[in-house]
């Protein structure tokens, strides 16, 4: 795929080749574990397929907390290895691999009338600022009482000693993931979305591939391989019981809700880390949000479309409320989403102090699985797999050389903002319109600008969501392998959580314009949009009860079509 493009074309000739191609890793998941093992071992010289079955990220990787960190109550666990590790992916994030997707991001703690805290504290960030990625960022510094209002005068004074701030790291997860697939396939890799595994090939005791459906047409075929990895997050333990065998682990899902509300309801210019009731809350700075999470509760219902209650919401107001002058509620809530972190399953109790480290094996020949983790630490989980993976093929193969392979919009990138104003000048753009866009795509804003200049209507933004333009629709699926209205709306943008609305008024606005480009008709068009408007009723009403089984059963009363294909329906 030239330049990592996903367009649909290319797709179809991606479902070819993967029917007729054997090749040396496949593997099972696009989110960002399977992106980043697809990058890994087709940097190495390895031929590689990818398969996911809904979207690119439409799991855990579009619904983290949207953090890179080292994860700084770890260190009360004395876990060094994982912080120092998280670390250190950190700074590569930050300086090398994905500059323009992964930016700074300044935290204030909040100390109150406890003497030991500010010493505890403190302490705790020295060591934070000089293990792993040591002058990547800014070092904390000690504020006083009087520092604290002048810079966040919404935190609660009641209490307040003083401060301390600290710097970690932001990412678009969903675009950081969707770049690694583009970025695999620009190394040679076949990616497709919409591929559901539905058993493993087998031969001579080994699993030796995959019998796949597209969930686009129905239509059922093979993937042979010469080896397996199985990156699908909380999925893992049902494609793992494909190959039978005796797992040295489980995965037990946890559910993380996190709320969108206006940045003028906290007055603060630096985001907030809080104590929570049993972990802890961040309140990050989002474009024009603040992004409060996350909970952390045990899940066991099903695992497509995990729903917001009630409970979990109230549980964010509260812990939030306690650290704010003024008081957030219900109607100030912009945006919800919920996702499932695949925990390796112990006897800790609480999900909350489950690993976060993450595991490798090779249960039956020619299967490997890897699960838990954190996003953080995402490559070096990619390198454990296929490192393992590649032990059976039966050849040398190189080491991982993801460390110094930069994402696609990173190659370029500080040359294409030098050039920002000529950029946005040939396209009629303005000035923030143009960062808007270097801070999503990097360099491959390029070939948004290309599109805008030849179609300039492309450059008018959204109805109903102004901060994006009508062409991000368009790239969403000529370049980025968006098959669904929900793509664009829910990962490939933000507008989903991003609006008062939830999207309702910009999904009227793009399916028309996306339905172009896929070839839809009328009758597709209106079911897209349909369905788009139901979803956001159904997750609306899930988060008016109280309990994620009544939650649930509002919310799967809309299927992603992806799935309906796979359950024998058509759109």
């Amino acid at each position: 795929m030239p330049n990592g493009q996903l367009s649909p074309a290319g797709r179809a000739e991606a479902l070819a080749r993967l029917a007729r191609t054997e090749y040396d890793v496949l593997v099972i998941g696009g989110g960002v574990t399977g992106a980043g093992a697809a990058l890994d071992a087709a940097a190495r010289g390895l031929s590689v397929a990818l398969v996911e079955m809904r979207d690119y990220a439409a799991g855990t990787s579009s619904r983290s907390g949207k953090l890179i960190h080292g994860g700084l109550r770890y260190l009360e666990r004395f876990d060094f290895g994982l912080v120092r590790e998280s670390l250190r992916e950190r700074r590569l994030l930050l300086k090398d691999l994905a500059p323009h997707l992964v930016k700074p991001i300044r935290f204030l703690y909040p100390l109150r009338r406890r003497v030991w805290e500010r010493a505890y504290v403190g302490a705790g960030l020295l060591l934070y600022d000089t293990i792993g990625g040591a002058g990547a960022l800014p070092r904390h510094r000690h504020l006083s009482r009087r520092a604290v209002r002048g810079l966040a005068p919404g935190v609660r004074q009641s209490g307040l000693i003083g401060a301390i701030t600290f710097y970690d790291a932001q990412v678009d997860d969903a675009r950081h993931t969707l770049e690694l697939v583009r970025t695999a396939a620009a190394h040679g890799a076949d990616v497709a979305s919409a591929v559901k595994v539905i058993g493993l090939e087998t031969s001579g005791g080994a699993v030796r591939g995959a019998h796949v459906r597209d969930l686009e047409s129905g239509e059922t075929f093979t993937i042979r391989a010469g080896h397996v990895v199985n990156a699908t997050g909380v999925w893992t333990d049902g494609v793992r019981a494909l190959a039978g065998g005796r797992p040295g682990f489980n995965v037990q899902a946890s559910k993380g809700v996190h709320i969108m509300v206006p940045r003028e309801r906290i007055r603060s210019d630096v985001s907030l880390f809080v104590r929570a009731e049993d972990s802890v809350l961040f309140v990050r700075g989002w474009r024009r949000h603040w992004l409060i999470g996350t909970t952390d509760t045990a899940w066991a219902a099903g695992l497509d479309h995990p729903a917001a209650t009630s409970t979990d919401l109230d549980y964010l107001l509260r812990n939030v409320n306690a650290a704010l002058e003024t008081e957030l509620t219900r109607d100030d809530i912009d945006g919800v989403f919920a996702g499932l972190r695949p925990l390796i399953r112990g006897d800790a109790g609480t999900t909350s102090r489950l690993s976060r480290e993450h595991a490798v094996e090779t249960s039956v020949p020619g299967l490997t699985t890897i699960a838990g983790g954190k996003y953080t630490t995402y490559r070096i989980m990619a390198r454990d797999a296929i490192d393992a993976a590649v032990k059976g093929l039966g050849r040398a193969t190189p080491p991982s050389r993801t460390e110094s392979v930069p994402l696609l919009g990173a190659v370029g990138y500080a040359a294409t903002r030098a050039r920002a104003g000529e950029l946005a000048a040939s396209a009629g753009l303005t000035a923030a319109q143009m960062d808007h866009l270097l801070g999503r795509y990097g360099s491959l804003t390029e070939d948004l600008i290309a599109m805008i200049i030849e179609r300039p209507e492309l450059g008018r933004p959204v109805e109903g969501a102004p901060d994006y333009l009508l062409a991000e629709a368009v790239h969403a699926v000529t370049h980025e392998g968006a098959l669904h209205l929900d793509d664009v709306l829910t990962r490939r943008t933000h507008i989903a959580i991003e609006t008062r609305d939830r999207g309702a008024a910009a999904a009227r606005a793009i399916a028309p314009v996306i339905g172009a480009e896929l070839g839809w008709d009328d009758e597709r068009v209106r079911q897209e949009l349909a369905l788009s408007l139901a979803r956001i009723e159904a997750e609306l009403a899930a988060q008016r009860l109280p309990d994620d089984e009544s939650a649930m059963a509002a919310r799967d009363a809309v299927r992603d079509p992806r799935l309906r294909v796979a359950d024998g329906e058509r759109l």
